[in-house]
């Protein structure tokens, strides 16, 4: 089968990444003795320069790791929660407000991806933070490879910053901004870290304590004094078209530090899948293991219309789940249990016939009647009769936005699994001092506390971010994640399928032609749904296309290189490691030796 790059084999440690720079940073800190926790660390941090509008450093970032020593798993929970003061009585009754808006300052989360990046450091990792900044600190103050996606970005806000984002303005239009393939530095950003290894090396010499100190000057000292006095003074344009202050204050940043969870799991086929808890979409993809785990998904061609028409099936009654169930289990019971059980997935895997569903079906346990969002169709004419990219919408700052990934492998077994997103330069005006954004993830609550989504302070917004991890034998086998939103924990299926019913390697999994739903309401401003859509890879081809029309689905043919972003490492049993990452838009890259 053909493969637009070889998938990378080595022994001694491999990395597949969004980005390659991000991908040679974490393979140079393995051969300089690092392991792979210092490695993904080092990358993440130099993904927030490199890749500004896919991630920063006030973003999130949820983790799964291998500890090969202890033979362990941990999720490191690097999404932040609700301010104290951000309640549905502030947002729908104060400010008169239907959904959080998409951007600005309203709907900024307490920050984690620094705490999450830290704690694993901390926890597991071997080097001082002081060596882990150097990459994304000389990048900053030196200057980093854009690629033409940064720049165009920027154009798309353009009048928004010059308008009413001034600070943003300052940061990212200074001597005509960025050029695509040209240099471009951050040195505020620069500043702002050097300042945090400042206050880290005064702890003294001692590594744990320097990392200690550093994640109290973020979240105790001039970080959060910066965004505190921010959120206070600043009237922010947003995506509803009025001007808001924030609501995240110093306080909420000192009362948060990333917990460290056990990873959920599900056996297919003899591979044990694990994800983020349900304060994440992440279950929605075991959920969609166990519906295929009753289909022989190896005798269909991957590439056919049966195979794509039962996943995306499949998928629907997942993310219908995943609306009626999913959201913060320190606050909401998620019966996670029962929708991994087999005899749930029994009896939902009777409702995928052999015509398209136009409805959004979730489940019922326990008696529940859950609520669904069944007006997100009606919500399409918010963005525009030209749809994303339209003049209204781009003026407003919300032009489009993703998301980066990373996974490492190291000599010892080590596995990283990291997702970060948020804090795009196009989410929030830059706060001047630190010369970066805010996130805005607390766009995906709903605004009625009743439900398992719904806004409450302290809360963890249920993210779209999904990092994963696979066992074999009860071993570490596998690392992988991708971008995309929506589009995370239906593309990721997807890749696992080919390769646990087809024996597909990691680069041909990812090289297939894949696609996805929109069938369910979106998790981004405005929360909008298209039933039946399914957008397909253009190389599937019309035949395929055709036979899924004649089943019902609103299907059509994207670009021929158009769907996914998927990367992943897998360690096998002779001690081989190998990598592979997405061609499609030019930056993913695999390395390893």
């Amino acid at each position: 089968m053909f493969t637009t790059r070889p998938e990378i084999a080595g022994t001694f440690g491999v990395v597949g990444s969004t980005h390659w720079i991000a991908s040679q940073v974490a393979m140079a800190v393995l051969e300089r003795g690092g392991n792979a926790f210092d490695a993904a660390a080092a990358a993440g941090f130099t993904l927030q320069v490199a890749e500004p509008h896919l991630n920063g450093p006030l973003g999130d970032c949820p983790i799964i790791i291998h500890h090969a020593k202890a033979g362990t798993q941990h999720v490191i929970c690097g999404q932040g929660v609700a301010p104290a003061g951000l309640s549905v009585a502030k947002v729908k009754g104060e400010l008169g407000l239907d959904l959080i808006p998409g951007t600005g300052l309203l709907a900024a989360m307490v920050p984690g991806a620094f705490d999450a990046w830290a704690t694993m450091l901390r926890d597991w990792g071997t080097w001082a933070l002081a060596d882990v900044l150097e990459f994304a600190i000389g990048y900053a103050q030196r200057g980093i490879h854009y690629v033409p996606r940064i720049c165009a970005t920027i154009q798309t806000v353009k009048p928004l910053f010059e308008s009413e984002w001034t600070s943003s303005a300052a940061v990212w239009l200074r001597d005509g901004g960025p050029k695509p393939g040209k240099l471009w530095a951050n040195p505020a950003l620069g500043a702002t870290y050097v300042r945090v290894l400042k206050e880290a090396a005064a702890a003294g010499g001692d590594r744990v304590a320097q990392i200690d100190a550093a994640r109290r000057a973020w979240y105790e000292g001039f970080v959060a004094e910066a965004i505190n006095r921010f959120c206070r003074e600043t009237d922010v344009l947003d995506a509803s078209g009025r001007h808001h202050r924030g609501v995240l204050t110093g306080e909420d940043m000192a009362r948060w530090r990333a917990p460290v969870e056990t990873p959920l799991a599900y056996d297919y086929r003899g591979t044990t899948l694990l994800k983020c808890g349900p304060w994440s979409q992440g279950p929605a993809m075991l959920q969609t293991m166990a519906l295929l785990n009753g289909f022989d998904v190896g005798a269909m061609d991957t590439n056919g219309d049966e195979f794509v028409h039962t996943v995306l099936e499949a998928m629907k009654l997942a993310f219908a789940d995943r609306e009626a169930f999913y959201g913060d289990p320190d606050f909401v019971d998620v019966p996670m249990q029962q929708l991994l059980s087999e005899s749930y997935n029994a009896e939902r895997r009777k409702l995928i016939g052999q015509q398209a569903s136009m409805e959004l079906r979730p489940g019922s346990i326990d008696g529940r009647t859950p609520w669904v969002d069944h007006a997100a169709e009606s919500r399409l004419s918010l963005l525009g009769a030209a749809g994303a990219g339209e003049p209204t919408v781009s003026r407003l700052g919300v032009s489009g936005a993703d998301t980066c990934h990373v996974d490492v492998i190291d000599r010892w077994g080590n596995m990283v699994s990291a997702t970060p997103s948020g804090g795009w330069l196009q989410s929030s005006p830059a706060i001047p001092e630190l010369g970066f954004a805010l996130g805005t993830r607390g766009q995906m609550f709903w605004l009625d506390e009743s439900l398992p989504n719904g806004l409450r302070p302290g809360k963890r917004p249920r993210t779209t971010l999904s990092p994963g991890m696979a066992l074999r034998d009860g071993k570490a086998w596998m690392s992988f994640g991708t971008p995309g939103g929506e589009q995370q924990d239906q593309w990721q299926p997807i890749m696992l399928a080919r390769m646990l019913d087809h024996g597909l390697n990691i680069q041909q999994a990812i090289d297939a032609p894949a696609f996805h739903s929109e069938h369910w309401p979106s998790s981004f401003w405005p929360r909008v749904a298209r039933p039946g859509k399914a957008v397909l890879e253009g190389r599937l081809g019309q035949a395929v296309l055709d036979a899924l029309l004649a089943r019902g689905h609103q299907a059509e043919l994207g670009g021929d290189w158009s769907e996914g972003r998927l990367s992943a490492a897998r360690l096998e049993a002779d001690g081989q490691m190998f990598a592979g990452a997405n061609p499609r838009g030019m930056q993913g890259y695999a390395v390893g030796r």
